[in-house]
This record gives structure tokens, C-alpha cells and sequence, in this order.
């Protein structure tokens, strides 16, 4: 399948010590892929370094031509301060900025688009709640409602299930699965193994390093998951820093297929305002 995101021999550090470690491989276009691996793995460090948000020491992250600029990236609500006080449908709206400004954000087509955003995660009652008042449930859903703003073509969601209960868990699945079959590619960082076997068709075995990483069912062996967790348990923080001669580089890729998202789609259909703003 082409790709949308390659990386080659991708390196992220910290205080000079590697966090990602010369990682090497691609994400089928359109694809469900969960990234895993034991505690302090560098799962979220390397989500932030595609998405722009951390640096790459060395390598190169390249993306498909029509992907470049269209990523959406959810991190996790820890890194969020929810005590600002913005109110549900104005944190929606501001998926938008990136393509109407953040003046225009605030338009009548865009507040509908807006609402139709968050009745597509259950939340259309709350649009007038402060996100402080929200529970951890809830303001997931939201987040969820900012990326369908975003239209984006890669989305990168970091630990998007934690610690929500089951029915919201269910239905942001469900969000999950109609962005796969509009052609959309997903990373996500996750925990429960036996929701990635479910739902996420390949996955990344990450242990600072790739132990493995292809279609699901052949990367979570026992003895892959047994060669991760050695792998971080037998880390040393001590250990010599990473030295690379070549600098990190974010690049675009051609465009190798007709995507689907091409034409109409229905996140864009549904979320369109009847008039453009």
C-alpha cells in the first residue's frame, strides 16, 4: 500500500539521550495503526515529533504531497490546561483556525459546522458548558468533535482511551472507524492490546527502538511483547549520548494514488455549513 508518513532512521532525544532510537518504516495510507510498547518506550515523543511539536535530532519524517499540512494530532488531556475558561463551542471552533483564521473562526457557517461536530460525538446539549466543568469523558468527546473540524487527512491521537468509561470508549471507536472508511490514516498510541487486535489492523512494537512493526497480528507475539519489555527494563539512562552527523529533515512525498478524500467525503458533508462562510 503507499504511504502517507515515512520515517528514515528517525532519532528523538532528550538531554542528549535517545528516547527514539534510528527508526525506520512507513504508514499505509489510509490505515489503522496503534503504536505500543512498555512504559517510557518514546511512544508520545515520537507522535510529537511528526506532528511538529517536539524535534527530531536526526533522520527524516516525509510526508505524502496531499498529507503535508494536514495532519490533526490529539494529545493527552494531562497536557491540556483545562482551567482556561473557553467555552465547549468555541474549543470546537477553533479546529478551524488553521484554514478560516482564528477571526473567522467564529462565523455562523463555522458555529454550525461546529454543532454538527458535536452531535457527532454526543455532546450538542454542551456547547455552552466551560471546558473545566466537563468530566474527563466528556472533554474527550470534544477534543474529538475539535479534530472532525480539522477535516484533517492524518490524525494522531495519543492515548485516546484513557481513563474514559466504556460507552464513550465505544463510541469514539465508532468516530475512529468512519474516519478509516472515508480513507483517512490513523496513529494512535495505546495501551489495551486487546482493543489495538480489534480495531487497528498494523501496529508499531516501540521499545525506544522498533521491536516490530507490520499487520497487527504478527508484530503482538508473545515473544515480541516479552523482547519490548527487556528491552525497557534493561535501559541505560547512563548509557553514551547518541551522536548523528546528518540533521533531521521533514519532507514531502509524492503523491503516488488517487485518495479517496479526493472527492467528497461524508465528515465533510456532514460538517459542511449550507452556505460558505
Amino acid at each position: 500500500m503507499p504511504s502517507v508518513l515515512t520515517l528514515d532512521n528517525l532519532t528523538v532525544t532528550h538531554r542528549r539521550h535517545p528516547v527514539v532510537h534510528h527508526l525506520s518504516g512507513s504508514v499505509p495510507r489510509g490505515s489503522l495503526t496503534a503504536i505500543v510498547g512498555p512504559n517510557g518506550a518514546g511512544k508520545s515523543s515520537l507522535l510529537e515529533a511528526v506532528a511538529g511539536r517536539l524535534p527530531a535530532t536526526t533522520g527524516r519524517i516525509a510526508f505524502a504531497s496531499d498529507v503535508q499540512g494536514q495532519v490533526g494530532y490529539l494529545p493527552q488531556q494531562s497536557q491540556i490546561d483545562r482551567s482556561f475558561p473557553v467555552r465547549v463551542r468555541d474549543l470546537v471552533q477553533l479546529g478551524a483556525w488553521r484554514w478560516l483564521g482564528v477571526l473567522r473562526a467564529g462565523h455562523a457557517g463555522t458555529r454550525e459546522r461546529a454543532r454538527a461536530a458535536l452531535d457527532a460525538v454526543g455532546m450538542a446539549r454542551f456547547e455552552d458548558r466551560l471546558m473545566g466543568e466537563l468530566s474527563v469523558g466528556q472533554f474527550q468527546r470534544v477534543l474529538f468533535a475539535r479534530l472532525l473540524m480539522q477535516d484533517a487527512r492524518l490524525i494522531l491521537l495519543d492515548e485516546p482511551f484513557n481513563a474514559i468509561d466504556s460507552r464513550t470508549c465505544d463510541d469514539l471507536l465508532g468516530v475512529v472507524h468512519r474516519w478509516h472508511g472515508e480513507g483517512r490514516t490513523v496513529v494512535a498510541v495505546l495501551h489495551d492490546l486487546a482493543q489495538v487486535r480489534a480495531h487497528f489492523q498494523h501496529t508499531l512494537l516501540l521499545a525506544r527502538e522498533a521491536v516490530a512493526w507490520g499487520p497487527t497480528q504478527e508484530v503482538l507475539t508473545p515473544a515480541n511483547l516479552n523482547r519490548a519489555l527487556h528491552m525497557a527494563t534493561h535501559w541505560d539512562e547512563h548509557a553514551a549520548h547518541c551522536h548523528q552527523p546528518a540533521p533531521a529533515q521533514r519532507l514531502e512525498l509524492p503523491v503516488t494514488d488517487h485518495s479517496p478524500l479526493d472527492a467528497p467525503d461524508s465528515t465533510a458533508a456532514a460538517l459542511a455549513p449550507a452556505a460558505h462562510p
